[in-house]
């Protein structure tokens, strides 16, 4: 009897937790990607089971996914999660061929991420209320995101006991909870240190060692980043489309616009790989191009 998709994705869930050791947010990632192709069987009434899927059907899929998801980069990462979900099924022996092994990718093009200005950020800060209860904790989330480069899943684990002060430090837990060690300033540790009186005052702490709480005392989640950042860029009149990452990507391209090796930027990032922190060189590039321009005689 072929499994069912609830049974293969339950199955493949554990597999990645156990065998593969990816992060809960992975995990749900590459989940997702294969409900969404279970939808898909499920709208258009074709009644298949996981081992009985063929190329022919996968294309499909991904003509109907791709009219409602234009973005190619979303197109190749779902693409990605399917194709782990059919290896993990020939592992298994539930198939005898994969169906998504001559699945082409959409071409990707070079896409430079969104970039603000040290004037935008100075802007956005600028825009907190710092009278009320969460200004100095919203102001020393936006100075660590940017004074320090994280990912906002890297941010919301951040613990009391990672800020190494004397040493000058923070120790981050990145993806595949590798660890890293990143230079703190003392703009960003100052802002914390505003914060702290406030956290101090929360009724009750769940968790005595995470540093950023909500007002009920708990880990904040990575949507009320997206949230606040995202009020906070319409009361600044930032009309560029904002993120967290956003002041990750700023954090690098001031760097190496500031002439900042790029390994030494690379370790900061926490990038397995050279390649990753190459993007910023090609911002750096049009940054470098703009200043001629701007500035030549003969531009």
């Amino acid at each position: 009897m072929s499994l069912t998709w609830k049974q293969a994705i339950k199955d493949f869930e554990t597999y990645l937790r156990l065998e593969k050791s990816l992060s809960e947010n992975s995990i749900d990632a590459y989940t997702g990607d294969v409900q969404k192709l279970s939808a898909f069987f499920e709208k258009t009434a074709t009644e298949k089971l996981p081992a009985q899927v063929t190329y022919t059907d996968l294309k499909e899929f991904l003509a109907w996914f791709a009219a409602d998801n234009r973005n190619t980069r979303t197109q190749s990462r779902t693409l990605s999660g399917i194709r782990s979900f059919f290896r993990f099924l020939l592992i298994e022996g539930e198939i005898n061929e994969n169906p998504a092994s001559l699945i082409e990718s959409p071409r990707l093009g070079l896409k430079l991420p969104e970039v603000l200005s040290v004037a935008e950020i100075d802007r956005l800060i600028g825009a907190i209320d710092l009278s009320k209860a969460e200004g100095h904790r919203n102001k020393a989330i936006i100075e660590t995101l940017y004074g320090c480069g994280l990912r906002v899943s890297e941010l919301v684990n951040l613990r009391m006991t990672d800020i190494h002060r004397k040493e000058g430090f923070v120790m981050v837990t990145g993806k595949g909870d590798k660890q890293r060690l990143v230079p703190v300033g003392n703009k960003t540790l100052k802002e914390i240190d505003l914060y702290f009186p406030t956290r101090g005052r929360l009724h009750a702490i769940h968790d005595q060692n995470i540093l950023f709480l909500n007002r009920r005392g708990r880990k904040l989640s990575r949507a009320m980043i997206f949230t606040i950042i995202k009020d906070l860029a319409a009361r600044a009149d930032i009309r560029k489309k904002i993120s967290p990452h956003t002041f990750r990507h700023s954090f690098a391209t001031h760097l190496i616009e500031g002439g900042a090796d790029l390994r030494a930027v690379q370790e900061m990032l926490g990038h397995e790989s050279i390649l990753t922190t190459e993007i910023y060189t090609h911002i750096d590039r049009s940054f470098l191009r703009d200043t001629l321009l701007m500035f030549h005689p003969r531009a």
